[in-house]
């Protein structure tokens, strides 16, 4: 842990997730018009202080013109005619184009709806890439950022309740227009934005909870309007290796022993599996203001089912000294999966996550301790990407190194115990070897793909690329537990009937067992 973050007063802010949709505004406008236009947002604020003052507090006034959308409904609610004042000079200097209007009445519910003047109506091809293009510029372009974020610097020294040195005083006197200067100002802004933030929650804890209320209203609605995207759908010319990757298409359905599978189609069948409950779950709405829930379920399931696709292809290995570990996966991830929808779904998600981050900073440091000559070719490269791993911060690496034994203080035993699944602990996980602890930072680095959709915040998704890789009875053992923990993990996330039907429509035919670790189905003989 850094000696700044030890303290307990270091707060990681993430202002794309929580202040751009209340910044959405500005960010479509200079989007549009270029930042070079920024200046028409300070003839905006001056014109809108000099009608209104009096009226309202010039201090209140100033902090209500910082661009948040937030803002603007706080002012609405005190000075109802300052809304055709806002929007009067808004449309008189150009800062509201039919195309800014419609991309911000493209979410329901949002902070101050009067200033766009039309009704909420899904977004079409045009306002997708508007606003994908405008979250993309303000989430790379540091100087874009920066110009954003001074709108309530602006707002504040235009009112004359700005206080700060001679010396910020001086930068930013020309700022954006000095080019020996802007780069340091660029920073000093940014600066002074999140101390400004901050201050302001320190007087008023629950200042931004409209704006982070509409932050959770963007992403949501974004989940449900735009897709996920992977690096290979960006290459749609390149063709991958059917090996190598799970189908999206609609590959050749096959039946169970009894109705005709055979021993050649069990990878088939793990990946079909595998590629409808990344479907179902895709094609439900997601949590993006904080998608840990469905980041670790998604990880969780797919971590086991590439263990289980990669081994059935190879029968040599369908044995119990080489596949134990494949079973041992598929029994710890149901186990932590039940055990977790048991416990705060507001914390235990992220603090397994956190404890994967740690790990990946401690073991990158013990690397770093080994010989040089004990190292073999490739090994340097490999300790810089587990150093990455869930690196939270491009300056200061905050991850916090937990030796505890796992994230959840207990034993796995004792999960399963409290989770029902004592029987299935005992039976299905003490007598595997190869012992797999799933922990967070491996699922990022192997299972796990950002989504490449500017619109969904860079969260994680399944990655569904494989890398190339007996009993018979062995190995259907290990289809049907993939069933039973796709099953566990769609019915805590409850997702809809109806979108489970559409992905597992294919099944309709297939005898599945209900619960793969059921008494009842251990001795069955059907198969998948």
């Amino acid at each position: 842990m850094s000696p700044l973050a030890a303290t307990g007063l270091l707060n990681v802010g993430d202002w794309v997730r929580d202040d751009l949709p209340d910044l959405l505004w500005p960010v479509l406008v200079l989007s549009e018009r270029g930042v070079g236009q920024a200046g028409k947002f300070v003839r905006w604020q001056r014109h809108v202080l000099d009608e209104l003052e009096g009226g309202v507090e010039r201090a209140f006034l100033a902090e209500c013109l910082d661009g948040r959308l937030s803002g603007l409904q706080r002012l609405s609610v005190i000075n109802p005619g300052a809304i055709d004042v806002v929007t009067l000079h808004a449309a008189r200097l150009g800062l509201l184009s039919d195309g800014v209007r419609r991309a911000l009445s493209s979410y329901p519910d949002r902070p101050a709806e009067w200033l766009a003047g039309l009704e909420t109506e899904p977004p079409g091809e045009a306002e997708i890439n508007r606003l994908a293009t405008a979250v993309l510029e303000a989430m790379t372009d540091a100087h874009r950022e920066a110009i954003i974020k001074c709108i309530a610097i602006w707002g504040r020294v235009q009112a004359g309740t700005l206080t700060t040195n001679q010396d910020t005083v001086d930068l930013l006197k020309y700022y954006p227009n000095d080019r020996a200067t802007v780069s340091e100002a660029d920073c000093v802004v940014r600066a002074m934005w999140g101390a400004l933030r901050g201050a302001i929650i320190s007087r008023d804890p629950d200042c931004f909870i409209e704006g982070i209320r509409f932050s959770k209203i963007f992403w949501g609605v974004n989940s449900m309007t735009t897709r996920c995207m992977r690096a290979r759908d960006t290459k749609p010319g390149k063709q991958l290796d059917d090996s190598a990757a799970v189908h999206s298409d609609e590959p050749p359905r096959t039946q169970s022993e009894s109705s005709g599978l055979l021993r050649e189609h069990f990878q088939q069948r793990a990946m079909d599996l595998t590629s409808s409950y990344i479907e179902a779950v895709e094609k439900s709405p997601s949590t993006l203001y904080d998608p840990s829930r469905e980041e670790v379920h998604a990880g969780l399931v797919v971590r086991a089912a590439r263990e289980v696709i990669a081994m059935l292809g190879s029968p040599d290995r369908w044995c119990s000294e080489l596949g134990s570990g494949v079973g041992r996966t598929l029994v710890e991830n149901r186990i932590l999966l039940v055990w977790m929808a048991t416990q705060d779904q507001e914390e235990i998600y992220r603090r397994y996550k956190d404890y994967g981050a740690g790990k990946a900073k401690l073991y990158a440091l013990l690397a770093k301790g080994v010989p040089s000559d004990w190292l073999v070719n490739g090994v340097e490269e490999a300790v810089s990407v587990i150093e990455k791993a869930s690196h939270n911060d491009d300056v200061l690496d905050h991850r916090v190194v937990d030796i505890s034994a796992n994230f959840a203080g207990k034993s796995l035993r004792q999960m399963a115990a409290e989770c029902g699944l004592a029987d299935l602990y005992r039976h299905g996980y003490q007598m595997l070897s190869g012992i797999s602890h799933s922990e967070w930072w491996s699922i990022e680095i192997h299972c796990m793909e950002p989504c490449l959709n500017v619109l969904h915040r860079g969260h994680l998704i399944p990655s569904m690329s494989l890398p190339t890789g007996g009993s018979d009875d062995i190995a259907r053992s290990w289809l049907i537990a993939l069933y039973g923990l796709i099953r566990a993990s769609l019915d805590i996330l409850s997702v809809a009937d109806s979108t489970v039907q559409a992905a597992f429509g294919w099944l309709e035919e297939v005898d599945m067992p209900e619960d793969a670790w059921s008494s009842s189905t251990s001795n069955s003989e059907s198969g998948i």
